[in-house]
């Protein structure tokens, strides 16, 4: 099957809308249908395995790329998000299967060390803090460097390799191991770069990304990987759960409104002790000001410092769950550009960091600026243009 895109960025992303051949559109979801339907239902490895792609894809990763017809990613990023997936499923009072028969999965054992860690200092949210921007503490950094060699053994050579043996009967048929990376032993600091760094890189075809750049959101859906994910765990519980309970753990967000209203709180401290601050929608000076995600929380669940500008408050009511358009960041950059850098001048290593994991990728850190924009405009242009949702103009 040829590529559907006709255009792409350095990093892979489409620079026009994506319009897909219809034949290939139907090979590629008639596959996912089988695979969804047909390869093996033993545990929920696969389904993890393709919630994480899509969500990989869906998030927009900077460290996507396209090389020879095949999307690339670390493996890092696998494992990331399967430390959140199943983080909450295996800290739950509530017993919810994920494999059938009396037996652990390959990294519970490792996983419920880890979080048995954290019971004390914050839980599933803290986990993600320090995961994305504190670092591991030091008394857990070889628990959690052993979690993160078994997940990523288990990633590699059970769904990755079993997945779309009901198309193919070839191992690997979607799924191609690229660098097995480093066996990390020490570093001066475990978090979400240390994943990315140390854990190899794995490619599918172009035609897959293209179908779940697109579409992934669909297969993601009610009908499909999470209520099947919730299903299989209701089967293996003997009927004693409900897919509600199920689905309640596995949509667990590691971000609570207490984090949002931390990182709010930081903000405006910041922001008041500069004295004067501007709409950044508008430009025009004002007295009291909302702290806006300018991707809409509510879609991209992030709460980086990047993502949080001052706006005034009606402006703010305008644009509740709406897509800045392109010509308005373009318009508007200076101001957000501004922003970024107070919050870099005050937050260095958390901004830096939330900055080069969302938007810079492998690129180095100086002259971030103009690189951030125009990610920032490729991202809002693919939510409008390719996931539908509205754009917003002044």
């Amino acid at each position: 099957m040829a590529s559907a895109l006709q255009t792409r960025t350095r990093w892979g992303i489409p620079d026009c809308f994506m319009i897909l051949n219809i034949a290939d559109v139907n090979e590629v979801f008639l596959n996912l249908s089988k695979i969804i339907e047909r390869d093996s239902k033993s545990t929920t490895y696969k389904f993890a395995l393709l919630r994480g792609m899509i969500d990989i894809i869906q998030d927009n990763s900077p460290y996507i790329s396209i090389k020879d017809s095949r999307a690339h990613f670390p493996t890092g990023l696998l494992i990331e998000k399967w430390l959140l997936y199943y983080y909450p499923i295996l800290a739950s009072a509530t017993s919810i299967p994920q494999i059938n028969g009396e037996v652990n999965l390959s990294f519970e054992e490792q996983f419920k060390n880890l979080i048995q860690g954290y019971i004390t200092i914050g839980g599933y949210s803290a986990f993600y803090s320090d995961l994305k921007n504190e670092g591991i503490p030091s008394h857990l950094a070889n628990e959690f460097t052993e979690l993160a060699r078994q997940l990523k053994q288990t990633i590699t050579t059970m769904p990755m390799k079993y997945i779309g043996r009901s198309v193919s009967n070839n191992f690997y048929s979607i799924f191609h191991l690229e660098s097995r990376g480093k066996n990390p032993s020490r570093a001066d600091r475990i978090d979400l770069q240390f994943l990315i760094d140390n854990f190899g890189s794995f490619s599918i075809p172009i035609e897959y990304y293209d179908a779940l750049r697109l579409f992934g959101s669909f297969v993601n859906g009610k009908d499909s990987i999470l209520f099947k994910w919730a299903e299989f765990s209701v089967a293996a519980s003997g009927n004693r759960l409900s897919v509600d309970k199920v689905l309640n753990e596995v949509l667990k967000s590691p971000i609570t409104q207490r984090d949002v209203e931390e990182s709010k709180k930081l903000y405006n401290n910041i922001l008041t002790n500069e004295g004067k601050v501007h709409c950044v929608w508008t430009g025009k000076p004002i007295e009291s000001f909302d702290v806006d995600h300018l991707i809409p929380f509510s879609i991209w669940k992030n709460n980086d410092l990047w993502n949080l500008l001052p706006a005034q408050a009606t402006i703010n009511n305008q644009k509740r769950n709406k897509i800045p358009a392109v010509a308005l960041i373009e318009k508007q950059k200076g101001l957000i550009v501004h922003y970024w850098e107070l919050m870099n001048q005050h937050q260095q290593d958390r901004f830096g960091k939330e900055i080069k994991t969302s938007l810079l990728g492998a690129d180095v850190f100086q002259g971030w600026q103009a690189r951030a924009i125009n990610r920032i405009k490729e991202s809002c242009n693919y939510l409008i243009t390719t996931r539908g949702y509205e754009e917003w103009k002044i």
